[in-house]
């Protein structure tokens, strides 16, 4: 039997393929993350969406996340994540059925991503909230997060000063890697002890680390 070749797609193409593709795997898998990731390709086309979820970034986040359901349990009032970017990491959390969050606070400095972020997590619009704004400026006491979350500690040149910010007490979550060849990345640790001796952490809940091809993920979970 002659099997017949289908053309190449077209570069032009590519963005309405990548959305048939993401509604077809949401209406599979029935994830609203996914069905999200839909909606952002067909109305923010210059979204760097696919950088953003990554297998290197779900990893990291799906880890966050795990490890916070093994560390402190399913039940949130509100979770708060400091350079939220896109909301990947809000909408895996609200669409983790072992969870019960009343609200996530996904904030960002950069005011590209808020509507990007809205987009995606359109599925939960009682619960998810963008926000534009500097981590510096926020009153975290007013905030009153059950937990905070930044994945993202190797771009804060001062680690131990942001989370001085955050009321005595607060639970938070924390990544950070060793990826010194980034210049974005202005402050790397070597190991997560290292990770641990910058944060200065009241109390550690967890402390580990997650290898990648090329850098090492460190992740601690515990009080300021």
């Amino acid at each position: 039997m002659k099997q017949t070749s289908h053309p190449p797609c077209q570069s032009n193409d590519w963005y309405e393929h990548a959305f048939d593709l993401a509604r077809g795997i949401a209406a599979y898998t029935r994830s609203p993350l996914i069905e999200g990731i839909g909606r952002v390709i067909a109305k923010h086309p210059d979204a760097h969406i696919a950088n953003a979820f990554n297998h290197k970034q779900v990893a990291c986040k799906v880890w966050a996340r795990d490890t916070l359901f093994e560390v402190a349990g399913p039940s949130y009032g509100k979770i708060a994540i400091l350079g939220g970017w896109y909301g990947i990491l809000g909408a895996m959390l609200l669409e983790d059925q072992r969870f019960d969050v009343a609200a996530v606070d996904s904030f960002d400095i950069d005011p590209d991503v808020e509507a990007v972020a809205r987009t995606l997590n359109a599925a939960f619009p009682d619960k998810f909230h963008a926000v534009t704004a500097d981590m510096y400026a926020i009153d975290y006491a007013a905030l009153a997060a059950d937990v905070v979350i930044n994945t993202s500690c190797e771009h804060i040149a001062d680690l131990k000063a942001w989370l001085d910010r955050i009321p005595a007490g607060t639970r938070v979550l924390l990544q950070s890697n060793d990826y010194f060849s980034e210049p974005t990345h202005i402050n790397c640790v070597a190991s997560v002890e290292e990770f641990a001796k910058q944060a200065a952490l009241t109390t550690v809940e967890f402390a580990g680390a997650l290898p990648t091809k090329k850098y090492t993920r460190f992740m601690l979970i515990g009080t300021v």
